[in-house]
């Protein structure tokens, strides 16, 4: 019998292959950055621009986890609305908050113009399709909220949304002109391209499996005996968290995301189909988020099974939303499927950690970390730079495990299943 394999509509248009670089069996840098993602990237990046020593290990190859097969969405702010933010942390942090989540968008559209990065994008805005009236009355509100503070989004009506989307079934929504996509494939290897070439040596397919601290410093040692010596560590491995940081895996709660990609559309089929090139999420309990793709594919996303995949009946609620949301769509052929690891926490916030003294981690992306982790890491490495706590606006916060982890990660999974199937009722 044929192996089951997946493959992503992202991997074929990669970059240039990176320079190996293994890592030797003693080595000395100013920063240690564990785990080869965007923030890791990104803080390496800058960190290597500030004239700092900067080596980059991860576990697998670049782009190959979390960072390279997410969806791409670029989205503006957090799960919280402004309002919230402001009451729940106070009016300084509050505000913080709001202008940091603000400003993820052109943090990474931004970075891509500035670098000069080949990296297929498009910031049209990013909709938010309300499935329900409880859903459309915060949508509203959430678009109220950032129209106050200047930005010009718009709340749409059930037509608006089919006329922008194509799709089905949505009582409305609003849109957010900040948000876009991009090819995180392509991204993720561009921003390792680029930090080569500041200087960041990037040794992949190596696990760190032990830190330690040593006096002043630290050590990053491997399975097979070799040690890296940094002055200052970065931890950015997110969903992919094992033992080496105590306790923070058990803070994440981890999740797998599915993807599946159409046949290439021809032109009369994809031609209503967010003709204005706007990305989409919904208000469903299990979220369904949707773009069009490279090469005229239609590409919808949302939550798979907490194990992994065995066979393509595990896209299988993909496949039935789209029906759902472009009957059109029924008869087209599903020509790729692949999944990922993503973290999200308790209060649907991102973490931020320093266990001691010049080693940080951030963890959690609630489905943002594109932006997230973009705008984040020169703010982790100036942190660490300069000591000043108004560098982060998220609180820096001990490492708390999530009580009874393991049950709940086995309720997340009943819980994932019973939403799903409300939400398939629910046509």
């Amino acid at each position: 019998m044929t192996a089951f394999t997946t493959a992503s509509a992202w991997a074929d248009t990669s970059s240039e292959t990176l320079p190996d670089d293994p890592l030797r069996p003693d080595e000395h840098c100013d920063l240690a950055i564990v785990g080869g993602g965007i923030l890791g990237l990104c803080s390496g990046l800058h960190a290597a621009r500030q004239g700092l020593a900067v080596r980059i290990v991860d576990a697998a190859r670049i782009a190959d986890r979390a960072s390279g097969l997410n969806g791409g969405q670029v989205i503006a702010g957090f799960k919280y609305d402004p309002d919230w933010l402001i009451e729940h942390f106070g009016d300084k942090r509050g505000s913080a908050l709001v202008s940091f989540g603000a400003s993820t968008p052109d943090a990474v559209f931004g970075l891509i113009e500035r670098e000069r990065l080949n990296v297929p994008r498009q910031a049209k805005g990013w909709i938010q399709a309300a499935h329900s009236e409880t859903a459309l009355k915060a949508a509203e509100d959430r678009a109220a909220q950032w129209i106050a503070r200047g930005v010009p989004a718009k709340i749409l009506s059930a037509d608006d949304v089919t006329q922008m989307t194509g799709a089905q079934g949505y009582l409305g929504g609003w849109l957010d002109p900040r948000g876009g996509a991009i090819q995180p494939f392509a991204y993720t290897r561009e921003l390792a391209r680029i930090a080569v070439a500041a200087g960041v040596r990037i040794a992949e397919n190596t696990r760190i499996s032990r830190l330690r601290r040593e006096n002043s410093s630290w050590a990053l040692a491997t399975a097979d005996g070799k040690t890296l010596h940094a002055k200052s560590v970065i931890v950015a491995t997110n969903a992919y968290a094992d033992g080496l940081i105590p306790g923070l895996a058990r803070t994440l709660l981890p999740l797998h995301s599915f993807q599946i990609a159409t046949e290439p559309l021809p032109y009369e089929v994809l031609a209503n189909i967010l003709p204005g090139g706007q990305v989409v999420s919904d208000s469903r309990r299990i979220v369904t988020y949707y773009r069009r793709g490279p090469d005229n594919r239609m590409l919808l996303g949302g939550r798979g099974s907490m194990a992994e995949p065995t066979s393509p009946k595990a896209w299988a609620h993909l496949e039935h939303a789209l029906k759902r949301l472009y009957p059109a769509l029924n008869d087209v052929k599903i020509e790729k499927r692949w999944y990922g690891r993503v973290a999200v926490t308790l209060d649907y916030l991102p973490h931020v950690h320093e266990p001691e003294r010049g080693l940080m981690v951030a963890a959690g992306c609630q489905g943002r970390g594109v932006g997230l982790m973009t705008a984040l890491a020169p703010r982790l490495v100036d942190y660490l730079a300069s000591r000043d706590p108004e560098c982060i606006p998220l609180p820096i916060t001990p490492i708390k495990p999530i009580p009874f982890h393991t049950f709940r990660n086995i309720g997340i999974g009943a819980a994932i299943a019973w939403y799903r199937l409300i939400d398939m009722l629910e046509r």
